[in-house]
């Protein structure tokens, strides 16, 4: 993060922390731009207005304009950036669904660097009537593809990036994922009774009437089954009629929005939390629940996929119907108290993994990679196919080398017990072999980086290796 120490950079995103529909997106922005105002970076957002709020802010260190709404922000948006363009320094260009097309209004040398949690293809057809989903499809992909061209892109996930590459992408695609809150060192007791809680925003993606009905299900089996639902939404009215219309009132609680402190204490006594959820950038409120030992049952989504270590800190399904098997023979296991706490503590592991500060230094690291690159972007020299391919190398570092003035801004590395741990991006191990040797290191251990190794990062890579590694 040295590298933007006293330069100015603007995020561009519809919703800040503080707008009352603010979500993952908007916690995930905020985390990193607070981060980054801690080490001497001048950030600023353009984001919508909500009723409440007021034309300007800080937040956290971070200035906040705001202006327009769900749509009238991007006009609004644009004009900003034709005023002050000359100042501006870098630009992160958050995309939820609708691209702000920043690179139309900002000078040819200013880096853009875009941030994409999952793609709206589908979503567009179930939200939207056929012209508006197929203006949508468009916006996101054809021209968003020309717009940006091969500038880099941060994706919060492995499937968001496969997603990407479906729609022509073919720049730089860089994985940055999500932090998590503290992972505290003690947790339970469960409850007595299986007992389910589910954190979610009750909208109709989030598919929580499926839910519904395999825990009604699963309750002819277990008629002491509890389900805490924690979250507010507009489906929240339906939700409840389902559960009164199938004479399930007494085995559900709908807790509406709720403080961390509470939402916390009632996943500290689940058993159990679910996901329907059929497409994601990444599960936040899974990691939430892993953190405090909660393993998932889900669907084999994107995002959620990457955010359920399959077997291991939970389970995945390919259809509904599964689910509610999976269900009834988990909570069977469950009941055993020496597999709940075998669990927990995989969980817990996998939760670790993922913190604000390592998130916040990715970010920085595309955005200077980004600003090293974009005055050759005209060239489209070796940017016509970004390679995904990424290498784990373990080594012994040779006395007096300094890796982080040597490697790209996108490569990681920790030192583990006296050994070198490096997270090659872009490479495959043959590649990662001649950069080593270029920089002294004759003898490293190499493995191709597996999925969970690019969300964890290099300092998991061996300390939780009995957690993933083949």
């Amino acid at each position: 993060m040295k590298y933007f120490q006293g330069k100015r950079v603007l995020v561009l995103n519809w919703r800040d922390i503080e707008h009352s529909q603010a979500g993952g997106a908007e916690q995930y922005m905020h985390q990193i731009s607070k981060r980054w105002v801690d080490a001497g970076i001048d950030v600023t957002w353009y984001t919508s207005r909500d009723s409440h709020q007021d034309p300007a802010d800080t937040i956290d260190g971070v200035h906040i304009v705001r202006g327009g709404g769900a749509l009238t922000l991007y006009p609004q948006a644009a004009l900003g950036l034709l005023r002050t363009r000359p100042q501006i320094d870098a630009v992160v260009d958050c995309q939820n669904g609708i691209p702000f097309f920043s690179p139309l209004f900002v000078t040819r040398k200013t880096p853009v660097v875009q941030v994409v949690h999952h793609v709206h293809q589908k979503q567009f057809r179930t939200h939207f009537s056929p012209p508006v989903a197929a203006l949508g499809r468009y916006l996101e992909g054809n021209a968003a593809r020309r717009i940006y061209g091969p500038r880099a892109i941060a994706a919060v996930s492995p499937s968001t990036r496969m997603e990407l590459r479906n729609l022509g992408y073919q720049g730089p695609i860089h994985i940055v994922p999500n932090g998590t809150g503290t992972v505290p060192n003690v947790v339970g007791p469960r409850d007595p009774d299986p007992t389910i809680t589910i954190v979610s925003r009750l909208v109709a993606h989030k598919r929580i009437d499926i839910l519904i009905g395999q825990i009604a299900a699963a309750a002819t089996q277990y008629p002491n089954l509890r389900a805490e639902i924690v979250g507010d939404g507009p489906e929240r009215a339906r939700l409840e009629q389902i559960v009164m219309d199938l004479g399930m009132y007494s085995n559900f609680t709908f807790h509406g929005y709720q403080p961390d402190a509470v939402r916390d204490a009632l996943l500290n006594r689940a058993w159990l939390t679910l996901s329907a959820s059929d497409a994601e950038g990444w599960g936040c409120s899974i990691i939430e629940a892993a953190a405090w030992g909660v393993p998932c049952i889900a669907l084999r989504a994107p995002g959620i996929r990457d955010s359920v270590m399959d077997g291991q800190t939970g389970w995945l399904v390919d259809s509904v119907k599964e689910l509610g098997a999976a269900l009834i023979e988990r909570l069977g296991e469950l009941s055993d108290p020496g597999t709940r706490s075998a669990l927990s503590q995989a969980c817990q592991q996998w939760a670790r993994c993922f913190n604000w500060d390592r998130s916040a230094a990715l970010l920085a690291g595309v955005l200077m990679e980004e600003s090293l690159e974009t005055p050759r972007l005209g060239a489209r020299s070796r940017r016509e196919v970004h390679r995904d391919m990424s290498t784990v190398a373990q080594f012994d570092l040779p006395q007096g080398l300094d890796l982080s003035a040597l490697l790209t801004g996108t490569d990681e590395f920790a030192e583990i017990e006296g050994t070198t741990v490096a997270l090659l991006k872009g490479r495959d191990e043959f590649e990662a072999s001649v950069t080593l040797k270029h920089l002294g290191v004759e003898d490293a251990v190499l493995w191709p980086a597996t999925r969970s190794d690019l969300l964890a990062g290099p300092e998991r890579a061996l300390s939780v290796e009995g957690l993933w590694r083949r």
